[in-house]
This record gives structure tokens, sequence and C-alpha cells, in this order.
């Protein structure tokens, strides 16, 4: 009896010491790195994050954060796609990672890259350029996503001739540089808040007829009853703390982000 006690023990215990390897075999373990790179005169502090077990080259998606800049709230996001198999990079469009505090401080880092495109298209290139650096790189796949200012970052490098597979916006700004056939390269993803307050409906149906014009490759995806910054669950106490009408969205957030994995999982192969 004590020989087949200690016998069913043993073989107890290698079920659970198998079920304990194939579970850390499936689980993501992810690298992350602060990277620094420069645009210009400018030092810049990156973010990357990618997942171990994956081997050789993968797809890489850039991120272009929202107004406050390179935030938590942007690294989650790159882990998020580290678990999925990309090689993802959360780009500093301020430099020296600077985050603004409040409004006034994101309008004034902000209002430069509104006021110029180029600017914002030179510092997402510099960003472009360090990624291409990882042996992880497949430099024949690489999309963008944005948040806010993100957005508007992303689609206008798209439609300034980037060299992308594809972007998206969440809840990015739609009034930019007009698209440009012999530029824009990439296919288009905006997944828009239909009580979004900061877009007009002006700035959506010229983004559009600007696409239809030259034949571009998009999708306009809306959210019901999801406001601006409707992905950010920081969202609710920045609304509380500087008045903005902005809310956070789960569904919405859900029901995008699940958008965003199949466009790519079709764009980037």
């Amino acid at each position: 009896m004590k020989f087949k006690t200690l016998f069913i023990g043993f073989i107890m215990g290698i079920i659970a010491s198998s079920a304990v390897s194939a579970q850390s075999k499936s689980m993501p373990t992810i690298m992350e790195q602060n990277v620094t790179y420069r645009s210009g005169d400018v030092r810049m502090v990156g973010f990357v994050a990618y997942d171990s077990k994956f081997k050789g080259k993968r797809p890489v998606i850039l991120i272009v954060h929202e107004w406050w800049g390179l935030n938590d709230y942007v690294k989650m996001r790159a882990r998020k796609l580290a678990e999925l198999g990309y090689l993802a990079m959360a780009v500093d469009m301020f430099g020296e990672g600077k985050v603004a505090k409040n409004p006034d401080e994101a309008k004034a880092y902000t209002g430069v890259f509104y006021s110029d495109p180029t600017l914002s298209r030179a510092r997402f290139q510099a960003a472009l350029d360090k990624i291409k650096e990882f042996d992880e790189c497949d430099v024949h796949n690489i999309a963008a996503i944005g948040y806010c200012f993100g957005g508007s970052v992303v689609l206008n490098s798209a439609k300034l001739g980037v060299d992308l597979k594809a972007v998206v916006s969440f809840h990015g700004g739609l009034a930019g540089v007009p698209a440009d056939k012999k530029l824009l390269k990439a296919k288009i993803l905006v997944c828009h808040g239909g009580a979004d307050k900061f877009i007009s409906e002006n700035d959506i149906s010229t983004f559009k007829h600007q696409l239809d014009s030259i034949g571009a490759d998009y999708s306009f995806k809306v959210y019901p009853n999801a406001t601006h910054a409707f992905t950010n669950p920081e969202s609710d106490e920045n609304a509380r703390k500087f008045g903005m009408p902005i809310a956070y969205n789960p569904e919405g957030d859900k029901a995008s982000w699940e958008d965003m994995k199949a466009f790519f999982a079709k764009v980037l192969k």
C-alpha cells in the first residue's frame, strides 16, 4: 500500500510538472526596454516591447501617444501588442520622454505639430528608422496606431508618404494634410466615437471625400455613445480633473481593439 501511494504521488507529480511546463510555454514573456534615438537635434526616448517566446522576425507596430505624451497608458498598449506577437514601439513625439501634466502643457507640446505636419512626420520617421535596427523587425510588415493626437500623427504620416502597410487611428483628429494618391501607400482604419465632440461632421465628411477621391483603401468604424478618448480608462479621471467632455467606454474600447486585430491579421502577412 505504501509503494502504491508513493507511485501514485510520483505520477501525479509528473502530470503537475508537465502542466506547469506547458503553461509556462504558452504564457507571454514580454521583454521591454527604453530606447533613445534622435530626430534632428532632439533626443527621443521611446519604449519597445516584444514577446521573447516568438522566434525570428515579426510584424512591427508603432504606437503614437495622446496629447499627454508617452505615459503608462501607451506602454500598456505596447505590451498588449507584444502579447499578440508584434514588435511594438511607443513613439516619443515630444522629445526627452516629456509628459504633459495638464491640458495647457499638452496644447503647448502638440500645437507645433498641428501647425507643421512635416515635423510630426520627421519625428515619426526617426522612430521608424530606430525600430528597423532591431533583429526582430520584419521591415516588410510595419504598421502604426495612434490615439487622439497620435491618431492624427499616423494618418498624416501615411498621407505624407511614410512607408507603412497600415495605420489605425483611435479617436484621432481627421483634419490634416490632403490625401495624395502618389504618396499614400497604407491601408487605413479609423475607429471613431459616435459622441466625439472634438471631431466635427465637416472634418469627417472632408476626410472621407479626400480618401474616396483618390481611391484609398480605408474603413471608418463608428462606436455608438463613445466620446473622444473612449479607449483610455483614465479618461473619466481626466474629465473630472480638467472638465473635459471625455469618458472611458469599455464596449467601444473592446470593439475597436478587436477591429484593429482583425484588420492587422488581414494586412500584416
